[in-house]
């Protein structure tokens, strides 16, 4: 990757060409179901089981008696999680709701889980035409080195967090694997438990960054619809779509002791997304049931110089329903609902199915001391990746989840 595209400061005209050919003229695009040069290729059937049913699902044909029949089930099946995510069950939301926190309330109690991310990079090499860190975004660019990463984590962790999530952009140039280890390395001094999201990687390389202290991955697939994953992820290794399918596999292979799942709901037809990104957690459940796995279930949000991104593709009920569905189908796995959501909205949402939250939410890098003590820093600052929805610190998420008779929970794992 030429350095211009990741510094971004001016674009020759020649590179302005070729952003513009990407766009209009798919024949100047590499196969994206072909994988690149150094990229492992794994034996594993759940991609294809998961794509026949993306492309096979048809919610229209479930009626309000399939809904009914779902519902009654003390076991919820394939079949049944297809007609809870259908037109048909909208009508029976407050009873999906009533389920959903039956079931929420028999598996993890009143137990809501806590944590927050910590963005160290935003340089990126992939060209996603809906994010804020695609490499030809005219973003001011950063990479914390590791006295500015400590920093930071000193400030998180003095809020009392015990969870951490660390992230970056998607460069392999800049935000390297031996980085990411050294960030893992010093997350492990001040957090008990400690999540990666960042690009996918070999199982070996999954294997060094749990040596270094990660516990868990996450992995946004972004969208199960391959076609429109193509015109959405047009440059970069993020291109190659079924790298990224396989990347929860390679990393519980790697010796990950929990992996999440997720797609980026109004991307494409967001049923389809909910019932693939399900389903892709139920088959790999299966395959390695020692694992523990998670779902987050998050919606556009707006991102810095482009207005065309609209979060309200996907609407409140709409999203409250595939979160009920979830629950009822997978009634053993955690639900995470971030600050792209409103306080509003994730008040209610953790009385009735979701079992995690952020708090303390930044999507820039560098700027948590400003946003933890109100003291602006003098370092510089990267942009952010998207607009968040919820800004409540740790202490006020903490106590309007007390207030609303739920248990908060920063820790639950004893290390011996």
């Amino acid at each position: 990757m030429n350095d211009f595209l990741i510094h971004n400061d001016s674009l020759p005209q020649e590179e302005l060409d070729r952003k513009t050919a990407l766009e209009t003229d798919p024949s100047t695009r590499s196969d994206h179901m072909k994988y690149m040069e150094g990229m492992e290729i794994i034996d594993s059937d759940i991609q294809d089981l998961v794509l026949n049913a993306f492309n096979t699902y048809d919610y229209n044909k479930y009626t309000a008696r399939d809904v009914r029949a779902a519902l009654s089930h003390d076991t919820c099946s394939i079949e049944d999680f297809k007609a809870l995510l259908s037109p048909a069950a909208e009508p029976f939301l407050e009873e999906m709701a009533i389920r959903a926190r039956n079931e929420t309330g028999k598996h993890f109690g009143n137990n809501v889980y806590i944590f927050t991310p910590l963005y160290i990079a935003n340089y990126c090499e992939n060209y996603c035409v809906y994010c804020g860190f695609n490499c030809y975004n005219h973003i001011h660019r950063m990479c914390l080195n590791t006295e500015q990463i400590e920093h930071e984590m000193k400030v998180i962790a003095k809020s009392g967090m015990e969870e951490i999530l660390l992230l970056t952009g998607e460069s392999r140039i800049v935000s390297d694997v031996n980085y990411i280890g050294e960030a893992c390395k010093l997350a492990k001094k001040y957090f008990k438990n400690v999540g990666l999201e960042v690009y996918p990687l070999n199982t070996d390389e999954y294997a060094y960054l749990h040596e270094c202290g990660a516990d868990y991955v996450t992995v946004f697939q972004e969208t199960y619809d391959t076609d429109a994953y193509e015109k959405l992820h047009l440059m970069g290794h993020k291109r190659v779509w079924p790298y990224r399918f396989n990347a929860q596999e390679r990393a519980l292979r790697g010796g990950m002791r929990g992996v999440a799942f997720s797609a980026l709901l109004g991307l494409a037809d967001f049923r389809r997304d909910a019932l693939a990104t399900a389903l892709h957690l139920y088959y790999l459940q299966r395959k390695y049931p020692h694992a523990e796995m998670s779902l987050s279930c998050p919606r556009l949000r707006p991102i810095i110089n482009n207005d065309k991104i609209n979060p309200m593709d996907v609407h409140e009920k709409q999203l409250c329903q595939i979160i009920c569905a979830y629950r009822i189908f997978l009634p053993f796995v955690g639900i995470t609902v971030s600050s792209r959501e409103s306080s509003t909205f994730r008040n209610g949402i953790v009385r009735i199915a979701a079992t995690k939250v952020s708090a303390g939410v930044s999507t820039g890098i560098g700027d948590h001391e400003s946003k933890y003590t109100g003291k602006e820093s003098a370092a510089a600052k990267g942009d952010e990746q998207f607009e968040i929805n919820d800004a409540r610190s740790l202490d006020t998420m903490y106590q309007d989840i007390t207030g609303e008779g739920l248990q908060p929970v920063l820790n639950d794992y004893l290390y011996v």
